[in-house]
């Protein structure tokens, strides 16, 4: 899949074994949802825009350097992005932080916008969508689209898992969006035929619901 990044870290796959694990408490969870994110993010900002500097060094020695140009946004869609926020701004403390409020109706699959709260014009050159689950893509692509028309031009993708389905959803609409997980897995739910089966559009193997497992709740 062009444009899209799975890790092969050795650290990233034990921490999203760490994560799959139904046994995982909620506390480890969020510990480690925290640390992979930052492991991605490394990878996501690779390609950050960054300026010459120079410092005095102890030594009182001249050394040359870089700092970020790029002033950068984190987006994450509530609420299992929440979990991500802290673990991008370990290695971008500096970020600012705007929240997308969306939710999937279980019937349509399709997103439903509840909050955006972003200012009127971008004070931001590139943004980090952040959501553990690129599950069928309707939150994703509705988040881009929303950041794109308030003007931000360069848009990536941060998430733990995707299905293909999610993927393609993504890229059909934004095919200029990088896409940055642990892992592609192999599908997605289908609709339900029996009481006791899963709900439709999950990822499978996956990992749940990660916003129930970040915050201890019970599946709806």
């Amino acid at each position: 899949m062009n444009g899209v990044h799975e890790s092969q870290h050795p650290l990233v796959k034990e921490k999203l074994t760490i994560l799959r694990d139904p046994a995982t408490p909620p506390k480890t969870f969020r510990a480690v949802m925290r640390s992979l994110t930052t492991l991605l993010m490394y990878e996501a900002t690779r390609d950050l825009k960054i300026e010459p500097v120079s410092v005095i060094t102890p030594l009182q020695a001249k050394a040359q350097g870089v700092r970020l140009a790029d002033r950068v946004g984190l987006v994450p869609i509530l609420r299992a992005g929440l979990g991500m926020v802290d673990g991008a701004l370990d290695l971008l403390p500096d970020a600012q932080v705007w929240h997308i409020g969306l939710y999937r109706d279980e019937e349509t699959l399709r997103p439903v916008t509840y909050y955006n709260k972003l200012p009127r014009k971008p004070r931001v050159d590139v943004c980090f969508v952040l959501d553990p689950m690129l599950a069928t893509g309707g939150s994703a692509v509705a988040t881009v689209s929303i950041l794109k028309e308030w003007g931000v031009e360069r848009v990536a993708f941060v998430g733990i898992l995707a299905a293909p389905e999610g993927v393609d959803h993504l890229q059909s609409h934004h095919p200029d969006t990088a896409v940055y997980v642990a892992h592609v897995d192999d599908h997605l739910t289908p609709p339900p035929q029996r009481p006791d089966d899963p709900p439709a559009g999950f990822i499978v193997p996956g990992l749940g619901d990660a916003g129930d497992r970040l915050f201890g709740t019970e599946p709806q």
